[in-house]
């Protein structure tokens, strides 16, 4: 048992450094902390804390593995992520000043839904998540280790990343820090589409250069 401890508290170290490092689901977070409301932020870190559970599914089952080593559906799922950041993008990009709430294209106010869909697809179409949570469960965890045991793991990694998530949402939402990001939320907001520009470009060229590793886990994952 005391061997499982250590396997535990190696995965937990690693996700620690993976979840806190930049990524899209930083940004997207970010963003929905300073334009939304803080309901609408939290339901994006619950939407982000279960897309967790999807990557951890798919690697339990060995079906994540045969994802990392097929190059055709590693490039398909990185090709549709860069799509789905730069479309999210480009509404960052259009922000306008005036209003802490950002209006969808049918002049409504973004729903619960749809606050929870983007926190869930931006961690699920994350191509670098998919390498990260395959890696782990293939190189990091002992295949002896039982697969309650490991779906345990996963739990935990997917209430820590919620809960992360959930934290940055309060601390963005504050009224005073609400306020000081007022004047000029609309310039965060579309520094937040760059950012994911540059994300969405990294994915496409590497998806063009081949240069994607396919092993080991890194702690910059950027989920």
């Amino acid at each position: 048992m005391q061997n499982y401890w250590l396997e535990f508290l190696t995965v937990a170290l690693i996700h620690l450094l993976a979840v806190a490092s930049p990524g899209p689901d930083f940004a997207v977070m970010l963003r929905q902390a300073i334009t939304q409301s803080r309901r609408n932020a939290l339901l994006s870190a619950v939407g982000i804390g279960l897309g967790i559970l999807l990557h951890v599914g798919y690697s339990l089952l060995g079906i994540g593995l045969i994802i990392q080593q097929s190059v055709m559906l590693f490039t398909v799922l990185k090709i549709v992520g860069a799509l789905y950041l730069l479309w999210i993008a480009w509404h960052c990009l259009r922000a306008k000043p005036g209003g802490v709430h950002v209006e969808t294209k049918n002049g409504k106010v973004q729903t619960g839904w749809a606050a929870f869909r983007l926190g869930f697809l931006t961690n699920v179409l994350n191509p670098k998540a998919t390498l990260f949570f395959v890696s782990l469960f293939s190189v990091v965890i002992n295949p002896d280790t039982p697969v309650l045991l490991q779906a345990g793991y996963g739990l935990y990694m997917a209430v820590a990343t919620g809960l992360w998530f959930t934290l940055v949402a309060l601390f963005f939402t504050h009224p005073r820090v609400r306020r000081g990001f007022n004047r000029f939320g609309h310039w965060l907001d579309r520094v937040m589409g760059g950012i994911l520009v540059l994300l969405a470009g990294q994915l496409l060229f590497s998806t063009v250069s081949g240069s994607e590793p396919l092993s080991a886990p890194s702690p910059g994952t950027g989920q």
